[in-house]
């Protein structure tokens, strides 16, 4: 293998990294997971394993913790699954179905322990208990019950909306329609796993290759396959079966531990996984999970790691959750698995942005159960520091059962004949030059990009493809191919052109196309206008402004409220207005990457002309507005100084749960700033603009709780 360069190895240590070094090691990250998480969450069919997947997870995590700067570059930090596959009626969650961080060495489990002592500013004698049990490896489900009665199932989706799939879990011998015993509370979701076991998958693979069906690779897809069934008898012919572990909205909590909890949705009519025990030192977890391992492969369903839940509920409240993950709870997996194969070529894709991603094509090799044929390698600094070439033997890893990773080039193996030259100029019929991306500092980033912007007809469809995207517009009927072909026609140009095909039919006559009837053009124009009315975050991220995205989007909605506000603020900061860009500077997780990026896209008139174009064609709805109840709701918050009563991550994730606004800098509009000993700068600034300090006594105090 070429010898890699120490500032571009993806393999350091995030504490030892550079800013640089993590901007690389962020973006290669970020373009490795996003491309499993469809293929597990929506089409039941992973491309890499679950180790795998997670260690991608863990490790842009960590780079985004240490420089919080790269959160806003795209940030998957926030982001559950992936949105609900159509087909299905959707349901919002009452409680959002949030996902686990996860912990690969013991090492990982033993700060996970760590971090919530400190988190809660424990005494060194205060124990803490955690709950361990198995990982399910199925499909994760919410059931609703009302007055006892089983209304509402639905699938996680992408944390925020699901699938209703009630009529199908029905079908299942392990959900009780009724609740049985007195401490049901009106209102109840109990949530856990479909899954399963291995007996039956066999047997329902055998049967299904006798009748010449679908044959499944594993159990968590035969399950989830099952379960997405049109035809409920079909799901009732399945030997599906369901774990209860946790819950969702309750209109009252029957007990006061995660254990507790356990037992109580035993005594209710549900199966819980007998193999769950209390530990109460990282040792016992470990002396768990190690135990668990070595039962693995003798259970009859398929897990891929151990939970850790902290058991009392009160400290989880106070914990609370961290983007997508709650605090107090941790999924330790299993090893990933790899396989070697060959590198028959390296293609290059473009993305909306313009960044160019090698793209491995590989001889079909199963890991795991999954035939892998592609697999991306990133940026053009990650095929230096590997050192692949086409015609190499690769070592290849499924992380998490969702996203293949090429590992390293196998030395023993013959060697392609010439080392792999990135292209200098786009693969686009323009064949525009192709730039390296400067972050920030002024140094070279990791990513290529084709120069040729909107002149660049990938970059369009992209951008197009975007819009019209799950997590975007979400407009059903408009995919891949159908963008392609309205692009090339030139019937859609930019988002706008969308919702006036309608009106400009009679000219286009879409119906005398292949493929396309008056029923499927009438649910394409349905389609397009049930989508006029979109909340506001999604209609800033569908906009495809770089490095916003969907957690970036949010902020963004939520600082401002309303489309009206936001688009003034944003042209006040492209008018050079510093107070206006100060105080999008002052939004949680807003720096200046993403405010110099804001305001190079409405810098372009051909942008705004754009934006305003598309504006007449739908209606923004208001960001969900904060708690109002409380004596900090909408108040802007900065913590300062050593927090003696509470650390700085509970002291922030408390007054965000009060409808308060965090800062990270004090200015004019900083309502109060909590300083604890040692306060310097900030408490300055605040004593310069006129801004109430509190102590950690006051701040009790005025949101009405004891220290």
């Amino acid at each position: 293998m070429k010898a890699p360069r120490p500032h571009r190895d993806s393999k350091f240590a995030v504490d030892e990294m550079t800013e640089r070094q993590a901007g690389r090691e962020h973006a290669r990250l970020e373009a490795e997971i996003r491309e499993h998480d469809e293929a597990y969450y929506q089409k039941d069919a992973p491309t890499v394993s679950d180790a795998e997947y997670d260690a991608l997870r863990q490790r842009y995590n960590a780079i985004e913790a240490r420089f919080p700067n790269l959160r806003t570059l795209d940030s998957l930090s926030r982001k559950v699954g992936a949105a609900p596959a159509r087909g299905f009626a959707k349901v919002r969650h009452a409680v959002p179905m949030l996902s686990l961080d996860n912990a690969f060495s013991d090492g990982d489990v033993t700060d996970f322990a760590a971090r919530i002592r400190r988190f809660l500013n424990l005494k060194p004698d205060e124990s803490v208990a955690f709950v361990a049990e198995p990982k399910i490896d199925g499909l994760s489900m919410s059931l609703r019950y009302e007055n006892g009665e089983l209304v509402v199932a639905a699938t996680r989706g992408d944390g925020t909306e699901g699938e209703d799939v009630t009529a199908n879990i029905r079908t299942l011998k392990d959900v009780p329609h009724k609740l049985k015993g007195k401490r049901v509370p009106e209102v109840c979701e109990v949530r856990g796993e479909v899954y399963m076991n291995k007996a039956d998958f066999l047997a329902l693979n055998k049967r299904q290759a006798e009748a010449g069906g679908q044959v499944f690779a594993n159990p968590r897809n035969s399950a989830a396959g099952s379960l997405r069934q049109k035809d409920p008898s079909i799901t009732a012919s399945r030997p599906l079966r369901f774990f209860a572990y946790a819950w969702g909205e309750l209109s009252e909590t029957p007990a006061k531990t995660q254990s507790g909890m356990i037992e109580w949705l035993g005594s209710i009519g549900f199966h819980v996984n007998p193999i769950w025990t209390l530990c109460h030192s990282p040792e016992e977890l470990l002396a768990f999970q190690h135990e668990v391992g070595l039962r693995r492969a003798t259970l009859d369903y398929d897990i891929d790691g151990v939970v850790y839940k902290v058991d009392r509920l009160d400290w989880q409240e106070r914990l609370g959750f961290v983007s997508r993950t709650p605090r107090w709870a941790v999924a330790h997996k299993f090893a990933a698995e790899r396989a070697a194969t060959v590198v028959r070529d390296i293609e290059i894709q473009v993305g909306r942005t313009g960044a160019l991603t090698p793209v491995a094509k590989l001889e079909p090799v199963t890991v795991g159960g999954v035939v892998v044929q592609n697999a991306t390698l990133h940026n053009q600094d990650e095929i230096e520091r590997l050192g692949v070439r086409i015609g190499d033997t690769v070592t290849i890893q499924r992380a998490g059962d969702v996203i293949p990773q090429v590992v390293e080039v196998v030395q023993e193996k013959p060697r392609g004949p010439k080392a792999y030259q990135f292209p200098k100029k786009c693969p686009c019929p323009l064949k525009t030059d192709v730039v390296r991306e400067v972050i920030a500092g002024g140094e070279e980033g990791a990513r290529a990009h084709c120069t040729g912007e909107f002149a660049c007809p990938f970059q369009r469809t992209q951008h197009l493809m975007h819009f019209v995207s799950r997590r975007a517009f979400d407009i059903e009927g408009l995919g891949e191919k159908q963008i392609e072909l309205f692009y090339e026609r030139g019937w859609v140009k930019e988002p706008a052109d969308i919702f006036t095909l309608r009106e400009r039919d009679q000219k286009i006559n879409l119906k005398s196309l292949e493929g396309y009837g008056e029923t499927s053009v009438g649910n394409l124009y349905n389609a397009i206008d049930a989508r006029r009315e979109i909340s506001l975050e999604r209609f800033i991220y569908a906009l495809g402004i770089r490095h916003v995205g969907e957690t970036t989007a949010v902020a963004l909605a939520r600082g401002y409220g309303s489309w009206k506000a936001f688009h003034d603020a944003v042209l006040k900061v492209v008018d050079k207005d510093e107070e206006a860009r100060e105080e999008m500077d002052a939004l949680d997780q807003i720096g200046e990457t993403v405010i110099d990026a804001v305001a190079d896209y409405f810098g372009e008139s051909h942008n705004r002309k754009a934006v305003e174009r598309l504006v007449a064609q739908v209606r923004i709805l208001d960001a969900e507005k904060p708690k109002t109840d409380t004596a900090v709701a909408g108040r802007t918050v900065v913590f300062t100084g050593t927090l003696e009563k509470m650390t700085r991550d509970e002291a922030k994730a408390m007054a965000e749960r009060l409808g308060a606004k965090v800062s990270g800098s004090v200015s004019k509009k900083t309502d109060y700033v909590v300083a604890g000993p040692g306060a310097g700068s900030k408490l300055a600034e605040a004593k310069k603009h006129g801004v109430a300090v509190l102590t950690e006594d006051d701040w009790f105090k005025l949101i009405g709780r004891s220290a």
